[in-house]
């Protein structure tokens, strides 16, 4: 099942944290970790990003009167539910 929830970033973000901080970790282990999670936070910022475009176009979408839906990516589902 893909994980592309915006839940499922989250649980993402932290368990990326949990490995960060391990404090076992040195040398290249450690230094595997953080370019890890550099790459990590750039995806996610990515994902981040794009999810405040639909966000803002559902947001003008509503405001001129249309009908709102939310899209299956923000919900994590395959249908479309109603807002």
């Amino acid at each position: 099942m893909p994980r592309n929830r915006p839940v499922d970033l989250n649980n993402l973000l932290y368990e990326q944290l949990e490995r960060i901080s391990d404090e076992t970790l040195t040398g290249d282990a450690l230094a595997v970790e953080i370019q890890r999670s550099k790459a990590v936070t750039g995806l996610a910022s990515q994902v981040i990003a794009n999810n405040n475009t639909v966000l803002a176009a559902l947001r003008i979408q509503k405001s001129s009167g249309g009908e709102l839906s939310l899209p299956k990516a923000l919900l994590g589902k395959q249908e479309v539910e109603d807002a």
